[in-house]
């Protein structure tokens, strides 16, 4: 088994999201927690309550799945990236160039390691990744990509990305950090910010260039329904009183 589904299973999957988007309190949001147990349920996988890289793995085929679920211009929380040595990377950082590619370095080796210590403590084959993208346009995209393997398991490469600190930025209301961000030497356009002057966010912009353009095997479009489409909260509370009868 791999980490794509079945045409039959991303039906089955579809059907669970649409099903969601009818509930009369997710204003068209689906909980990442909410992706994570349909997948599981349709993977017959085990959702992991965990810090680890994998949210949802399946021990007999020896794979598991990244699982994210925001809004389309909601940036991506890669992982909060508490790096060893942060405070000496960062002061080098302003030394010069080497300095700033050492900690963009370290920032992707660091999300590199947290993937293989997955493929380690669950001995995984694969690594997946299992994503809803909610648009602003009333239609959702639900996709699947593999992101890495026990024999090849970084997903990044520290080579495709240059480095640099943001300008402090100061509103009216407070002073906002500057943030280290990693560019794609390849497009030239900003794919990572790591807010390490604050709480350690990692938002990973470049995950947008997965998003698919057009219809795969591996993916399908999703009709988020108007309010006027979804059970009101009356029958909602008339359904849950039905099922405890």
């Amino acid at each position: 088994m791999t980490v794509f589904s079945t045409s039959d299973q991303l039906r089955e999957t579809q059907a669970f999201l649409s099903k969601c988007l009818l509930l009369p309190f997710w204003d068209s949001r689906i909980p990442g927690e909410i992706l994570e147990s349909i997948l599981a349920f349709v993977r017959g996988g085990e959702v992991l309550r965990t810090y680890d890289f994998v949210d949802v793995w399946d021990p007999h085929s020896r794979v598991g799945w990244q699982v994210k679920s925001t809004r389309a211009n909601t940036p991506v929380t890669w992982k909060r990236a508490k790096l060893p040595d942060a405070q000496a990377l960062i002061d080098e950082s302003s030394q010069g160039p080497d300095g700033l590619q050492q900690l963009g370095d370290a920032i992707i080796a660091f999300c590199n390691d947290h993937a293989r210590e997955s493929i380690y403590k669950y001995e995984l084959d694969e690594i997946g990744y299992s994503r809803l993208v909610l648009g602003n346009d009333e239609v959702a995209t639900y996709f699947e990509r593999r992101l890495c393997t026990k024999d090849a398991p970084d997903i990044f490469d520290p080579a495709d990305y240059s480095w640099a600190w943001s300008i402090q930025r100061t509103t009216s209301s407070k002073e906002q950090l500057p943030a280290f961000h990693g560019t794609s030497r390849i497009t030239g356009k900003k794919c990572w910010a790591w807010h390490g002057l604050g709480e350690n966010q990692l938002h990973f912009n470049g995950e947008s260039e997965w998003w698919p353009t057009a219809e795969t095997d591996h993916s399908f479009k999703l009709k988020i329904p108007a309010r006027a489409e979804k059970l009101s909260l009356e029958d909602f509370l008339g359904l849950i009183d039905n099922l405890q009868l």
